[in-house]
């Protein structure tokens, strides 16, 4: 497993190897070994994640209230998607950065977010599955979201597509407006 960690402090991506002969092929996306290798401590996963998005549908910009947090592990088991990582923490070194991945059910590439960082993604075709592993289960009254098309974060959406988003995603404040309202988790060095 290939690991490297991302300009945002706590956010990794994680390349499995792929192994094809005539009957297929098989990944295993996420290893423990390699994960610990790499972010130091082991994944408590509470809840698996799967959504199927047709193309250009959005998500996010999501996250949830610290403690307890949400981290997650992303990979993309069908189609493809550019996953985006959004530091959300206040005080931050890199607070409004984002750095974007392209996950697909080509290289298996995953990305690891830790708690207090946003997530977001952008479906690139039709029938596009995305796997998480959360460390905390959904719990709707400590999840947030910030605007995934807020101009002032700028995140690489393709131009060729028109963003669909929920509504709930659609309404989401700025991270300006977020922040002003007390809304966004702090950072903790």
């Amino acid at each position: 497993m290939q690991t490297k960690a991302l300009a945002i402090e706590g956010a990794w991506i994680f390349e499995p190897p792929r192994f094809d002969d005539d009957r297929g092929l098989f990944v295993a996306p996420y290893q423990q070994d390699s994960f610990i290798e790499a972010v130091g401590t082991g994944l408590r996963v509470t809840q698996a994640n799967h959504s199927v998005s047709r193309r250009g549908v959005v998500r996010g910009v999501h996250f949830a209230d610290v403690p307890p947090g949400q981290a997650k592990y992303v990979y993309c088991a069908n189609g493809a998607l550019l996953d985006v990582v959004v530091d959300v923490r206040v005080g931050s070194p890199t607070f409004g950065a984002h750095e974007a991945v392209l996950l697909d059910s080509v290289s298996y590439r995953a990305v690891y977010l830790s708690e207090g960082l946003g997530h977001a993604f952008c479906a690139l075709t039709d029938n596009t599955v995305a796997t998480y592993l959360c460390s905390t289960p959904y719990n709707p009254r400590i999840e947030r979201t910030v605007s995934a098309l807020d101009p002032a974060l700028g995140l690489p959406w393709p131009a060729d597509l028109t963003p669909a988003l929920s509504d709930r995603d659609a309404a989401a404040p700025t991270l300006a407006e977020a922040a002003r309202a007390g809304l966004l988790p702090r950072y903790a060095s």
